[in-house]
């Protein structure tokens, strides 16, 4: 399996600095700082990174799950909000909430909820991020 890699580079202090995140090969660039990460700065944050990571993550992860229970996927979008903020000693990731929505023809409420639910357990990214309580909002559309 091939490693996926990306790169930040931060430049003078925490509060003054300003950074520069390059993803994959050159698919995303993208400027932070500390107003774009602790405030409502302009530019990106690794907050929202790990956002969009697990989006795709689940949202690819719920697709094989239902496709693999035999059911034919329309779609499926999911918004991933990524909670920061103070706590003991600095700040912290402190709250994951998973909303998603897919169009599955043919499935019922109580089988989707069943398999979003196993597939949040299961995706790789929110594995990872086990540490954090993560919350999902699943519906049908």
């Amino acid at each position: 399996m091939p490693v996926r890699t990306s790169d930040a580079k931060w430049e003078g202090d925490l509060k003054s600095g300003k950074g520069t995140l390059h993803v994959g090969n050159g698919v995303w660039e993208g400027q932070y700082n500390f107003s774009s990460r602790f405030e409502e700065g302009k530019g990106t944050n690794p907050e929202e990174l790990i956002a969009a990571a697990h989006a795709a993550c689940y949202s690819m992860a719920l697709s094989g799950s239902l496709s693999g229970a035999g059911f034919t996927v329309e779609s499926v979008s999911t918004t991933a909000k990524v909670k920061v903020e103070p706590v003991e000693g600095g700040f912290g990731i402190t709250k994951i909430d998973l909303i998603t929505e897919a169009k599955v023809p043919g499935i019922d409420k109580a089988t989707f909820d069943k398999i979003a639910a196993a597939t949040k357990e299961g995706c790789p990214v929110s594995k990872a991020l086990k540490a954090v309580p993560i919350a999902l909002e699943a519906k049908l559309v």
